[in-house]
């Protein structure tokens, strides 16, 4: 009792079902924004502009005071989470002051410079990640910001995520040179676009920073963060006003060749002897209700030896009455699951099991199962498969 790690937030699927509450959820979203298209009375006409810069998050001087940003650093409750995914081992939210045996911990990884502590007061580091650069940077210093104009639509795209009055100072503040400058009017709309072209942790407004909770915590370049990102934005907005370029800025590092991956390779695929890669584990029963569930397992490879991206390792398949197949749902669909496993840990055979939820609107007719993978030997060839259950009829 008392423990953070209890106080979790599940969404609106039956038992914290994850997959039933995005489908709850995005079917949500998806009605109100198709409501909000088909009774869109305002056309969006006018200009099309944009700005983009590159700018150092950590050396942001606030412009008539001596105020910057830091490097990088996460804060203690930063490990404390929130209701949607809280943290391990009791960290607390809104903690100001250094725990000393987490601190003791963290500096084994690095500890903070005099200089970041005081950068980044009332945030007791756990983690200084702005100061830690093996193998490379922990956290981005460079980052993207961008500025969008389409008629009087006007979108902020920043690279973190904004705290509500965090993203409404900001919005105003553009709108502000925007309007003044005579570049829209003042029934022009201005969003915010968060998690734009990267990531860079949370951003709190000042007298959220002050009382650290997770998102001030995960506040990655300090108090002052906020007012950087709107005297950044600012600018971009005055150089749309002007109708001149905006700085480059300069270049963020280029670390897609260095990416570390600590997961194990695919060694080897394997079969039971007589076996076959797509051959059927467990079949399909021979006739169905609208309404039941359809599973079929299958021997197969590991499905990192192809993603599969842009294509699938599923169909459910329909038989038309000249004898073709159609494919009428694949592993996009929500009507279908893949699950893939292993009979124990160290074994090369897996299963991929694949499931089928039909519906009442599911149209009565004999229908297949197929399952497409890849499998890989010890000299890491790779080969691809296709499986396919027997028939069955829905009804």
């Amino acid at each position: 009792a008392g423990r953070n790690e209890a106080c979790y937030a599940f969404g609106p699927g039956k038992d914290g079902d994850m997959k039933e509450s995005t489908q709850i959820i995005g079917m949500r979203q998806f009605t109100k924004a198709k409501v909000l298209f088909d009774t869109a009375a305002r056309p969006v006409t006018g200009t099309i502009d944009f700005r983009h810069s590159f700018v150092d998050m950590t050396n942001v001087t606030i412009a008539g005071t001596t105020n910057r940003t830091c490097k990088p650093a996460m804060g203690m409750s930063f490990a404390a989470g929130t209701t949607d995914g809280p943290g391990a081992f009791d960290f607390h939210q809104a903690t100001v002051k250094s725990n000393p045996f987490w601190s003791a911990i963290s500096h084994l990884l690095k500890k903070p410079s005099p200089e970041q502590v005081d950068c980044h007061h009332p945030k007791p580091i756990l983690l200084d990640t702005g100061e830690i650069t093996a193998p490379y940077a922990w956290q981005a210093a460079v980052v993207p910001v961008q500025l969008v104009r389409v008629g009087d639509l006007v979108i902020v795209a920043v690279p973190a995520e904004f705290t509500t009055m965090s993203g409404r100072r900001l919005r105003d503040a553009v709108r502000r040179v925007l309007t003044e400058g005579g570049v829209i009017g003042a029934d022009a709309l201005v969003v915010i676009a968060g998690l734009s072209n990267a990531y860079s942790d949370y951003v709190a407004t000042a007298e959220e920073y002050e009382q650290q909770r997770y998102e001030a915590a995960s506040t990655a370049y300090g108090p002052h963060t906020l007012q950087a990102y709107i005297q950044v934005f600012e600018g971009l907005a005055r150089d749309m006003v002007a109708g001149k370029p905006s700085a480059s800025g300069p270049s963020p590092p280029d670390l897609s060749k260095k990416q570390l991956s600590f997961i194990p390779p695919v060694i080897d695929d394997g079969v039971p002897l007589g076996k076959k890669f797509g051959d059927v584990v467990q079949d399909a029963k021979a006739s169905y209700k609208r309404g039941e569930t359809v599973e079929v397992k299958f021997y197969t490879g590991c499905p990192r030896n192809n993603l599969r991206t842009d294509g699938t390792f599923l169909t459910v398949e329909r038989q038309g009455s000249d004898g073709q197949w159609t494919v009428v749902y694949t592993d996009g669909d929500w009507a279908t699951e893949f699950h893939w496993s292993r009979p124990w840990a160290l074994s090369t055979e897996s299963y991929a099991l694949i499931k089928w939820f039909t519906d009442v609107s599911v149209k009565p007719g004999t229908w297949r199962i197929t399952h497409t993978g890849t499998h890989k030997n010890l000299l890491g060839h790779k080969y691809d498969f296709t499986g396919t259950s027997r028939t069955f009829t829905v009804a």
